[in-house]
């Protein structure tokens, strides 16, 4: 049964450019389907999300989190009476803005792009899903519904100021009212987000022999996960207590979150969507307990993972590789592919050039990112390792 605060595909604000709906398909539903078929998200394959992409097979990359990610929006949603269409659809959207190298690669964007606006990554699906998908005859982008757009951009929360020029520049023309918080659909993939970091970080970091299943079972909620599995299966294989105790560990956080959601949603009783983006607070979130427990897991996979000597070696160099290819591009735009050259001939200034440069740059992959710096400046990335996490 749908709540009656759910986000209604019946009642959707609009697309930017009007357009027929869909006879057998939910406005929503589109969006998704958009999404999915974008070659931004395709892109996400080989992106990283904690390991470089090509040190192997069984790593999660930003393609795999993605679908993890809208595995969780779309269980929570259902449970808590959403549009799951609606949440979906942002939930795959919600990485399609970073660059390669995870967050290494945007903190060196970042850092390259001061003194023009700087570089987010929300901004920048943003962007993508609104200018640099330039396939349909009528318009560029993806024409999403501003439902869908709203999610992408404050699933996190209120956009705060300065706002990024990325979102900026769009919300001039399509309002997305960043001053308020998002949809509880958005809010929900904004959490599923968090548990599916929170646990496929912990798989990866033991799949790689960062950490040992004894020193996991010592942390809060992931001690009582274990212990269970013990006392179910004593003496089960390494292999499947380790996944019998994160299947627990994953279970814990999607639970307290619906938990938390319908007091939280009791408590306020929002009549419409509108409810909700005017609460003044997040409606989804973590139980205050549960968020305390997180923060212990959080630094230690700071401090074992995220942070070892060889994965400080690799953010070194692919930082390298971003601070290489940037200043090459301003300076030989010549040097980007043919579809970009219109783009670098319509730049007015020096900043305009810069945004072209960074949105290029933004959605190499790891490894196109890699090969065109060894093409360009005979760069090579020697270390192998984690580049970080989130």
């Amino acid at each position: 049964m749908t709540a009656i605060y759910a986000s209604d595909p019946n009642t959707v604000r609009g697309r930017l450019f009007a357009e027929e709906e869909s006879a057998f398909r939910s406005p929503f539903q589109r969006d998704r389907d958009r999404i999915i078929h974008a070659s931004a998200f395709r892109r996400l394959k080989h992106k990283t999300q904690v390991f470089i992409e090509h040190e192997g097979d069984y790593f999660r990359t930003r393609l795999t989190h993605s679908i993890e990610v809208a595995q969780v929006a779309r269980t929570v949603s259902a449970a808590l009476g959403l549009n799951v269409e609606l949440t979906e659809a942002i939930a795959l959207a919600h990485d399609l803005g970073h660059p390669p190298f995870g967050h290494t690669g945007e903190d060196a964007l970042n850092v390259l792009m001061k003194p023009y606006g700087g570089f987010d990554h929300n901004a920048q699906a943003i962007k993508i899903v609104t200018s640099l998908e330039r396939h349909y005859a009528d318009y560029d982008g993806l024409n999403l519904t501003w439902e869908t757009l709203e999610g992408i951009a404050k699933h996190n929360g209120p956009v705060q100021n300065p706002v990024p020029f990325a979102l900026s520049d769009y919300n001039k023309r399509h309002d997305l009212e960043l001053h308020t918080h998002a949809s509880a659909e958005a809010q929900v993939a904004a959490l599923a987000d968090d548990i599916a970091y929170n646990h496929h970080d912990l798989h990866d970091g033991l799949r790689a022999e960062l950490f040992s299943t004894d020193e996991l079972a010592e942390l809060p909620v992931l001690d009582s996960c274990f212990a269970e599995v013990d006392k179910k299966y004593p003496g089960l294989n390494y292999y499947r207590r380790r996944h019998e105790a994160l299947r627990r560990f994953f279970g814990v956080l999607v639970e307290d979150v619906i938990v938390l959601a319908k007091q939280t949603i009791a408590e306020v009783d929002p009549q419409s969507v509108q409810d909700v983006r005017h609460a003044g607070k997040m409606m989804i979130r973590f139980s205050n307990g549960l968020w305390s427990d997180l923060n212990v897991i959080r630094k230690f996979l700071f401090e074992r993972m995220y942070r070892a000597p060889a994965v400080v070696l690799m953010r070194e160099q692919v930082t390298d590789v971003v601070h290489d290819l940037f200043p090459l591009f301003m300076e030989k735009p010549e040097e980007l592919p043919k579809q970009w050259r219109k783009d670098v001939q319509d730049a007015h200034d020096e900043t305009a050039l810069a945004r072209i440069v960074a949105d290029y740059i933004a959605g190499m992959t790891d490894r196109f990112a890699i090969q065109s710096h060894a093409r360009l400046c005979g760069g090579e990335i020697t270390a192998k390792g984690v580049i970080d996490g989130g």
